[in-house]
């Protein structure tokens, strides 16, 4: 989770994260992990669902997906939730995301989901361009608006 947002935001700190790792991470937020195994091969996934495609125990890891649960505002009904998709730069436009997308695809569809939700951030463009072309579209817009607040008075 640093790396993914240390690369968006090179000049924040994000130690924090750590914190909210250990807060959501569980049996029901499942993270999955794809590595390198030897010199620069890439461990091509089983995606059976008989068993997970990636292993957490791997020594280089170059991508991850953590998915929680999240309910429909509309309908109400649990879904898939994308937390976090991250394949470092180097190892960017080879599939690994898109591979990553349908294993989790076929895991929600299998525990009865309905639909997968994520949050991106509108300035990364190559996240976007690979949501749309695997078919997500926009169904609302999260907004935020910033509030000074002077750090020694908390006001």
């Amino acid at each position: 989770m640093q790396r993914t947002y240390q690369y968006l935001f090179p000049e924040q700190d994000f130690a924090h994260l750590a914190r909210t790792v250990e807060q959501y991470l569980s049996n029901d937020t499942p993270l999955w992990w794809v590595d390198f195994e030897g010199a620069g091969e890439y461990k091509n996934p089983n995606f059976s669902s008989a068993s997970p495609p990636l292993r957490p125990s791997a020594p280089l890891p170059v991508a991850c997906l953590w998915v929680g649960n999240a309910i429909d505002q509309v309908q109400g009904d649990r879904h898939a939730h994308i937390f976090l998709l991250f394949v470092e730069p180097e190892h960017r436009r080879r599939g690994i995301g898109t591979a990553l997308l349908r294993y989790l695809e076929n895991w929600a569809t299998q525990r009865g989901d309905r639909q997968i939700g994520l949050q991106v951030f509108q300035s990364n463009q190559a996240a976007l361009n690979l949501y749309n072309q695997l078919g997500y579209q926009t169904q609302s817009l999260w907004m935020v608006k910033s509030l000074h607040i002077n750090k020694e008075t908390g006001a």
